[in-house]
């Protein structure tokens, strides 16, 4: 895959998604369209360090193909590192970012002919909304897709209405949101139990992780000891 040459994207829009997740839309003047494969996903260069690959930040791409040259990423504070708070501090609307993209192989194998887990935590939730409303938006064929989606409390939810509303518009499509820190109308605890529940028929599935190393390496492990293959494990590491 060739590498993609740096741009410079324009910020038209910031929102607040949680207490501390904002979604950004940045458009790239010099291009009629940003074309990506849902899953890929950006590298910002930061003025944040002198060596450059100290300031380089990489986030899967939130939306989805829609023939503009806009994208938009969804990012959580660190408030011990360097890269987010210089976006939530610095970066308003009219800021220039460069960046280069789209990479990434963590993208949907077509066609789908097994059903799709997508398992994730934090904004490890960002590629697989850009798959499953690309899947809805082209009424791809496929069979069952499940969004497992852990984080600690509800007001930490990401596209919690969003997904709810494509959920029930979907066929086939089942999202599954769990909160690990507090007692609510849906699934509490960690994502395992659910995927394992889902799977117990072991059916032929392709299993896509994306999130915190903790919970891949935990789930990577259960699943394989479920007996399922490791060429059905695909990956995608944040932090």
């Amino acid at each position: 895959m060739a590498l993609q040459p740096w741009r410079t994207g324009v910020v038209i829009k910031i929102e607040n998604e949680t207490a501390d997740t904002k979604r950004f839309w940045i458009q790239v003047p010099e291009m009629e369209h940003f074309d990506f494969v849902p899953g890929q996903f950006v590298t910002l260069d930061l003025p944040i360090h002198e060596k450059q690959n100290k300031r380089w930040r990489s986030y899967s791409i939130a939306s989805w193909p829609d023939g503009t040259n806009v994208f938009e990423l969804v990012i959580v504070l660190d408030k011990n590192g360097l890269g987010t708070p210089y976006l939530f501090n610095e970066i308003s609307v009219g800021s220039e970012l460069s960046f280069r993209g789209p990479q990434g192989v963590f993208t949907l194998r077509h066609p789908l002919e097994n059903d799709v887990v997508m398992i994730c935590t934090g904004t490890g939730i960002a590629p697989f909304r850009s798959m499953v409303n690309h899947l809805h938006l082209n009424n791809t064929e496929r069979k069952n897709v499940y969004l497992v989606f852990g984080c600690r409390t509800k007001d930490t939810l990401l596209y919690y209405n969003e997904l709810k509303e494509l959920e029930a518009k979907m066929p086939g499509f089942k999202y599954i949101p769990a909160l690990s820190r507090e007692e609510w109308e849906g699934r509490s605890g960690y994502v395992h139990p659910i995927y394992e529940e889902i799977c117990a028929d072991k059916r032929p599935v392709s299993f896509f992780l994306c999130g915190w190393k903790g919970m891949i390496d935990e789930a990577k492990q259960r699943i394989l000891a479920m007996g399922y293959d490791k060429k059905n494990i695909h990956l995608e590491i944040y932090g």
